[in-house]
């Protein structure tokens, strides 16, 4: 319910020049109220001329649109464009109106990126939008006259790529006095050289970075992993994701048992200094035996772990059921191992250690067939806190699916299942693991039956609360969908590059 200052807040911006006007005469205390009730109403307008009035030496975006006593809604999955474009016009207009403004801290974090916006624009400015967006800002602010007073300290979450690389380096690393100085608790990059990516991280202040992500088209190897570690140094690090084939060794690396595993064991005592590495992330990287040495030096237990395609073997299943981050782990992905047929005693072991902890396993593509259903019922039954279950590509029939489902309306607080489209809507020859062109071509109709009566399962266990769906081609990622058209471009160019050196090499040896 909302609070009667809040409904106040709410009347004075939904007339925008009014609330202009009247900015220097309300009460400082107000100013959180006037700002979340002009961004629920999308008043970009009066977003901009709170902010660049804020008259507190803190504005945290994330906090101001959480819930409140005044106001009990969560805004935060609102990644309104038109209303975090004014957030950050009035940052700089804070900026420009010079010394009698408080303002020392301003917490451009805690926005939710989802897949359908509530705002009345249903525009979304998605993190490289943001980034882009504060880079360009603090360039501008930078090229203009000097400003008065101290700089403000401006905490955002990065996402950089070729396409905005220069301006966040120029951002982050300006050639004279700057009025806002941008520091980073989490990073993501994507489509960047290893040398762009070591430069922009030395800039981006690693000392106090929380989360750092690397993926897709950043082409890491070992040495390379190794050197981030060694030369940026990430002491405050909590998460880690580095992306496909990151511990192959260097292609100019002789290869020998002896300097690989050297390598890898150097790696593993750099994460072992991170005090508060709690997640890691290290799929598709080939660690068949390695995983002993990777997590053994790790101070702190893991509580996510996605291992999906790492080619695990019997030692490394035995490591993770046994070791001390199976009974911390929260977030699990195995996908891409055979576990129920190859590793069977030591996957529901593990299991067992985390049933606790527990809240999302991903199972995708591991070869979990109909006769296997049993076992997995009784492997997942004590896994009370479950949440989300993913196990997309296994070749099960509807008959399975709606025995699979029965069991897991029994899980309390599961929400959200992705289960594959049925063997019985494909042809009889089907393969698994199937690739994209198979995995498109099934019975629509029949799924559709067969969707239906599983939701029948559900509705007749009284778990309305339940989200069941077959995302053919993976859940939605809006880092990847704002980047799309730049990372198409970049995999073109990555072709045709490798398509010249193979002609090169024709050519010299002719």
């Amino acid at each position: 319910m909302q609070s009667l200052r809040f409904i106040s807040a709410e009347a004075l911006v939904s007339h925008p020049q009014l609330a202009q006007q009247g900015l220097d005469s309300v009460a400082h205390n107000l100013y959180p109220l006037l700002f979340k009730a002009s961004y629920l109403q999308e008043q970009a307008e009066v977003v901009c001329a709170v902010l660049g009035h804020w008259p507190l030496e803190e504005f945290r975006l994330g906090a101001l649109l959480g819930p409140s006593a005044d106001h009990p809604e969560d805004l935060r999955d609102r990644a309104c464009r038109a209303c975090l474009e004014a957030c950050v016009r009035g940052l700089a207009s804070h900026v420009l109106h010079g010394g009698r403004q408080r303002l020392r801290l301003a917490d451009l974090t805690g926005v939710r990126d989802v897949q359908v916006q509530r705002c009345p624009c249903r525009r979304a400015l998605g993190r490289w939008g943001r980034t882009e967006l504060l880079a360009r800002t603090c360039c501008e602010l930078q090229a203009g006259p000097p400003v008065a007073g101290r700089p403000i300290e401006v905490l955002a979450d990065l996402f950089v790529t070729e396409g905005n690389f220069e301006a966040v380096v120029q951002a982050l690393q300006p050639a004279g006095p700057a009025p806002l100085r941008v520091r980073c608790p989490s990073f993501r990059a994507d489509s960047l050289s290893p040398g762009q990516l070591l430069h922009v991280l030395r800039l981006a202040g690693p000392g106090t970075l929380r989360k750092l992500e690397v993926v897709h088209n950043v082409r890491l190897h070992a040495g390379h992993v190794q050197q981030l570690l060694v030369q940026v140094g990430f002491p405050q690090l909590a998460s880690l994701t580095l992306p496909t084939k990151a511990f192959d060794m260097p292609p100019t690396c002789a290869p020998s048992p002896g300097s690989e595993d050297s390598l890898l064991t150097s790696i593993a005592g750099e994460l072992g200094r991170m005090a508060y590495l709690t997640e890691l992330s290290v799929a598709f990287s080939t660690l068949t035996g390695k995983i002993p040495t990777l997590l053994g030096p790790l101070r702190t237990p893991l509580r996510t772990l996605d291992l999906a395609n790492c080619a695990l073997n019997h030692a490394d299943m035995a490591y993770l059921a046994d070791c001390v981050h199976a009974g911390h782990l929260e977030v699990l992905d195995l996908s891409g191992h055979n576990l129920v047929h190859l590793f069977p005693s030591t996957f529901f072991r593990l299991l067992g250690q985390a049933a606790q902890t527990l809240r999302v396993l991903t199972l995708e593509d591991c070869s979990i067939a109909d006769n296997h259903v049993g076992m997995m019922i009784l492997g997942l039954s004590p896994c009370r806190r479950l949440q989300e279950f993913r196990f997309l590509g296994n070749p099960l029939s509807a008959r399975a699916l709606r025995r699979l489902f029965t069991a897991l309306c029994e899980l309390p607080r599961l929400r959200r299942i992705e289960f594959p489209v049925p063997r019985d809507c494909y042809p009889e020859d089907a393969a698994y693991p199937q690739d994209e062109l198979g995995l498109a071509r099934f019975d629509q109709q029949k799924y559709d039956l067969i969707a239906e009566e599983l939701r029948v399962v559900l509705l007749q266990a009284h778990r309305e609360d339940i989200q069941a769906s077959t995302p053919l081609y993976g859940s939605f990622d809006p880092d990847i969908e704002e980047t799309s058209n730049e990372l198409g471009a970049f995999l073109l160019q990555a072709f045709k590059t490798a398509l010249e050196n193979f002609s090169r090499t024709l050519r010299q040896t002719e």
